[in-house]
């Protein structure tokens, strides 16, 4: 055999050799999620926004994964989402087999809520939201209460669902800055039980209440005309909401600005999902394309128009999703400082 026969036949077998190493990885890129079972956890209670659309992607979300395994909602409510945070962090496996779903409220937590936690919502795993939110606050057409100047002269009952949702968080925050006499009624599950409250007149009504939820969760109550719109949270005033006061334009100094901007800026991020800290790149990158995939399913379309009264989905990636809760983590520690006092009272 020549030296140039014996060069090319190294050569062959350096290739065999290094296509044979590189086979098993790519078979388990390609189809690691076979025969697995995804798990979204839903950190709410069934038949509100975040469970409804939760249920809508489980449908979806395993045809776009590798392998294509079975994806399961299941509600595990409490807290306001804080619950399952903690489950995420603490016991959840870091595979990709596990998600949450969740509110946009519990995004603030660690960074506002009444402990320290050894997390930052930074350190999760961002794989994606369904919409861009607002949140209001809205008191029941029986209600005497019908606007926000009456709110800041009679004191108004709302619905809470626990110290890390928008609920219970969005009234402290308007009373600091607006000057509001919100007094929230906590301890309620989720939406469904918030929202029979306001019906029976347990409360006067409910804040931190996402429009998309609203519309998932409770349609007639706008095409009825159910509700008083008091005030709004978010970046910006919702484009069918332009008459309802915008929290952030009436904040009237920086710092009030800054705590309003802080609690506005995980709506951006509406219906969020999230999984466990310290997953591993491949698994995130596929979470986040199969995310995505979904989103501009026509069917998975279709079927959240027809949810939420028929507005397409409005989704951020996962990438952008983690550099707007790294944003939030950074924000100035005299801001969270101050607002740590007024939520943890």
């Amino acid at each position: 055999m020549s030296v140039r026969n014996i060069g090319l036949t190294a050569f062959a077998a350096a290739l065999l050799s290094s296509a044979l190493l590189s086979a098993p990885a790519t078979a388990q890129s390609e189809g690691y999620f076979k025969g697995k079972t995804v798990v979204i956890n839903i950190g709410g209670t069934a038949g509100g926004g975040i469970d409804v659309g939760a249920r809508i992607l489980a449908r979806y979300l395993g045809k776009y994964l590798p392998g294509q395994p079975q994806v399961v909602a299941q509600n595990m409510p409490g807290a306001g989402g804080v619950r399952l945070l903690e489950y995420l962090v603490s016991q959840a496996p870091k595979d990709g087999t596990v998600l949450g779903a969740f509110a946009a409220g519990p995004l603030v937590e660690p960074l506002v809520g009444p402990r320290k936690p050894a997390y930052g919502i930074a350190d999760f795993t961002a794989l994606g939201s369904l919409e861009k939110d607002v949140a209001f606050c809205t008191t029941w057409f029986k209600s005497p209460v019908k606007t926000l100047e009456e709110a800041k002269n009679t004191v108004v009952t709302v619905a809470g669902t626990g110290a890390g949702s928008g609920t219970d968080t969005d009234p402290a925050i308007l009373n600091e800055v607006l000057g509001t006499k919100f007094k929230v009624i906590t301890g309620y599950l989720g939406t469904q039980e918030t929202a029979l409250a306001v019906e029976r007149g347990e409360v006067d009504g409910r804040c931190g209440f996402g429009f998309a939820s609203l519309k998932a969760s409770r349609p007639e109550w706008l095409t009825e005309k159910k509700l008083n719109f008091l005030v709004q949270m978010g970046l910006e005033a919702h484009p069918l909401a332009k008459d309802v006061p915008l929290a952030l334009d009436l904040a009237d100094t920086p710092e009030k600005k800054a705590m309003i901007r802080l609690m506005s800026s995980h709506l951006a991020l509406g219906r969020p999902y999230l999984g466990p800290p310290g997953m591993s790149p491949d698994r995130r990158a596929e979470l986040r394309k199969a995310f995505m995939a979904a989103m501009a399913d026509p069917e998975l379309k279709a079927e959240f128009a027809k949810s939420s009264g028929g507005d397409e989905p409005d989704p951020t990636g996962g990438e952008d999703m983690q550099k707007l809760l790294v944003q939030m983590q950074a924000t100035p520690a005299p801001v969270v400082a101050r607002l740590r006092v007024l939520l943890n009272p």
